[in-house]
């Protein structure tokens, strides 16, 4: 049988790393557990696209309480996901400021990678 391969990379933001490192260890094992499941499987309550944007959400919910990482495609780099900042989720809804940050970092990485070429 061969071997499944992901479908596609993550790369952690420093913000995003940092937001992870700061969680009791169980719940970044389940974040990280999510996030690896999330490349190799479709599944809308791991990665889920935001409605009007070009930002997608790593979903984890751990004892009653909802993470979430926000993220974007960088179709250039062979399917890569960036992932951009995390925040715990209080509300049903996610809160509009932390999708305008997602999309402020998302067009900077842009930007950043636009002069580096």
């Amino acid at each position: 049988m061969e071997k499944m391969k992901p479908r596609f990379d993550v790369m952690l933001l420093p913000e995003a790393e940092e937001f992870i490192l700061s969680l009791d260890i169980k719940v970044q094992k389940k974040i990280t557990y999510n996030i690896t499941k999330a490349t190799y499987i479709t599944d809308n309550e791991l990665l889920k696209k935001m409605e009007g944007s070009d930002i997608w959400e790593f979903r984890t919910l751990y004892n009653g309480i909802c993470y979430r990482l926000l993220a974007f495609w960088d179709n250039d780099a062979k399917s890569l996901i960036v992932a951009t900042h995390g925040f715990i989720k209080k509300t049903d809804k996610t809160p509009k400021n932390e999708i305008e940050r997602a999309e402020s970092i998302r067009k900077q990485y842009f930007n950043d990678k636009k002069d580096n070429k």
